[in-house]
């Protein structure tokens, strides 16, 4: 039989609330243990090692977090007893946290996340199936060097290009214009494709000792919107990225800010979901900033604060952008 860890950080799928319901309880307050016990065969699986390395909502999660599961992560990758490492946490960051370890661990053996929308004390709550698939898919070979992965409601995503999508469903999350990698049926794993971006231990922060991510902010687009806010942002960050309308798009007052800047990194993403942002000669003639492509304005923030950690000349960080 394969052994697997769990390692829990909280969420919804560690929340309770009054029984039955599903739209009011509080997070991260049911302990590993507990949840595994109320998934029936899970033990026919895999043999479980559970830990609890904090239990939290996931708006408390950050980077002390993440560099603890990168530190048990690659400790149970160099393990020859573990065959796989499952992850629960929260779903409203879990993509940032899917992301950083995609970009950081040194690994190659099978690092699933999943959660729930619905808490532990709902009518049909999906963590314990969420759970479950995502055991079976860490016992699986073909998980092995697939990079971060993520388990939800019966679907395979890439810890690159997932994100959430919605805020009730229980099918809440999606890879956009890429579908998703494979699916589940049961403890079965149909995975049907791979991804082709480097990830994990093929990347150049796999080996970085890192303590302290540089400040990167994000400067939100809308109407009206403050040049001043962005000015001061430039002032205070190491670098800011900016979540633009459209392709990437901002006012002619922003443009102006951003062309008068010469010291701080600048990313232009998009506020929108699909599509991707690239070079523009219209909205960045000088090329003074470094276009997202399909990276979320919270990806591109967090590629951003490890390229710095790297380099700190614009091309080469540009260069990281396309590669990852």
């Amino acid at each position: 039989m394969k052994n697997v860890v769990i390692i829990a950080t909280g969420g919804t799928i560690a929340g309770s609330g009054k029984i039955g319901e599903s739209a009011s309880y509080q997070a991260g307050t049911i302990n590993v243990k507990q949840i595994v016990d109320s998934i029936p065969q899970i033990d026919t699986l895999a043999n479980l090692t559970m830990i609890q390395l904090c239990n939290l909502d996931s708006n408390d999660i950050g980077i002390s977090h993440w560099k603890k599961l990168r530190e048990y992560c690659e400790r149970y990758d160099k393990d020859d007893s573990i065959d796989g490492i499952v992850i629960t946490h929260g779903t409203d960051t879990l993509e940032e946290t899917a992301f950083f370890l995609n970009l950081t661990l040194n690994c190659h053996k099978p690092v699933v996340l999943t959660g729930s929308m619905r808490p532990a004390t709902s009518t049909s709550a999906d963590g314990p199936m969420n759970l479950y698939q995502a055991v079976a898919l860490a016992c699986s070979t073909d998980a092995y060097d697939a990079g971060v992965l993520a388990l939800f409601s019966d679907t395979i995503y890439s810890g690159r290009d997932l994100q959430k999508t919605n805020s009730y469903k229980t099918d809440a999350f999606k890879m956009g214009e890429f579908g998703s990698l494979g699916y589940m049926r049961d403890d079965q794993v149909y995975l049907l494709s791979e991804p082709h971006k480097k990830h994990t231990h093929q990347t150049i922060f796999a080996n970085l000792s890192i303590d302290i991510l540089p400040k990167v902010g994000i400067y939100y687009v809308h109407s009206d919107c403050d040049p001043q806010l962005l000015e001061d942002m430039m002032k205070r960050y190491d670098g800011v990225v900016i979540a633009g309308t459209g392709s990437g798009n901002y006012p002619s007052a922003i443009k102006d800010v951003i062309e008068k800047n010469d010291d701080c990194i600048l990313v232009r993403s998009s506020r929108v979901i699909e599509g991707a942002v690239f070079d523009s000669k219209y909205f960045d003639p000088e090329l003074k900033t470094i276009p997202a492509l399909k990276f979320s304005p919270q990806k591109a923030r967090i590629l951003l604060q490890l390229s710095l950690l790297v380099t700190k000349e614009p091309k080469k960080i540009k260069e990281i952008f396309s590669v990852y």
